[in-house]
């Protein structure tokens, strides 16, 4: 009988201490769960702060095209109209809505192959999504020169006008503006008055033109599959639009020398066989052909 007891009051014991370790791992449970929620609140307030001031791809290179005090480009750019097309199809692209539709048993070039609507899903930017919806409808689908082409109105093909984007530059700036970036002014040049863009946030710009001069000299990789593809599509579609050398105009002469070679370097690459390397953007790499066939 005592044994009994014994034992029934040694199944009360573990059970007492059972329950008491269950409430100890809820209490740590909970605890740690506090804290995810407020690591994870935390991080959204940093992507919040960040939010802010986030540049497309189209932006920052107008940005590094724009005057800081004139507030406009330079009239005898003729390239950075087609670099911004350009930008926008590489940000569609990065963002998973666009791609390159299969390259086949034959494996045709870049440039031969059509651009595909992956995603319809809304950007939240007008003007890439005016862009995504043009590419979306159109039926055959065409290749990303004819897209550039297309973008910037320049087509012999009346039929196909509509598919130009209007005044791409001044609602860049206007995006800009509203990420107080920049501010709108008027400005008489004798015969008329022009919008007119300057620079009021500098630590933006600035931090721009630093991060586009480290990718080429203090963060130098030597390697273009390990840089960030967004930075490296920055860098390449900035020299396709003639922006590129704003941004190393402050260097001393052995840097801009040295970036100037590593840009090259980079100029040099072959779009076909990057495109073939684990995670290349195929159509990144295509743009890039388009403007450097």
């Amino acid at each position: 009988m005592a044994s009994i007891t014994q034992r029934s009051s040694g199944l009360v014991q573990r059970k007492t201490e059972a329950t008491r370790n269950a409430a100890a791992d809820k209490e740590r449970g909970s605890g740690d769960e506090a804290d995810e929620g407020r690591r994870a609140e935390e991080e959204e307030e940093d992507q919040g702060d960040s939010k802010e001031t986030r540049l497309t791809l189209m932006e920052e290179v107008l940005l590094l095209g724009l005057k800081d005090q004139e507030g406009y480009t330079s009239f005898w750019n003729d390239c950075i109209s087609s670099g911004l097309r350009g930008c926008m199809l590489i940000e569609l692209a990065l963002r998973g809505r666009l791609q390159l539709e299969a390259c086949g048993m034959r494996r045709r070039s870049l440039l031969a192959r059509k651009v595909i609507c992956k995603s319809d899903a809304p950007t939240g930017d007008m003007l890439m999504d005016e862009a995504l919806k043009h590419i979306k409808d159109t039926q055959p689908p065409e290749t990303v020169q004819s897209w550039i082409e297309l973008l910037s109105g320049e087509t012999w093909n009346p039929l196909k006008l509509h598919y130009q984007l209007r005044n791409v530059r001044e609602r860049l700036a206007k995006n800009l503006v509203e990420k107080g970036v920049l501010t709108t002014e008027k400005q008489n040049f004798l015969l008329f008055d022009m919008t007119t863009h300057p620079l009021t946030n500098s630590p933006v710009k600035q931090r721009l033109v630093k991060k586009v001069q480290d990718s080429v000299l203090e963060k130098w990789v030597n390697d273009p599959q390990r840089m960030d593809k967004r930075v490296l599509a920055l860098i390449l579609l900035a020299h396709s639009s003639d922006v590129l050398e704003n941004a190393f105009a402050p260097l001393q002469d052995e840097q801009f020398d040295q970036g100037m070679k590593r840009v090259r370097t980079l100029l040099e690459l072959e779009p076909e066989a990057e495109s073939t390397k684990p995670n290349a953007n195929e159509l990144m790499w295509a743009v890039v052909a388009a403007f450097t066939k």
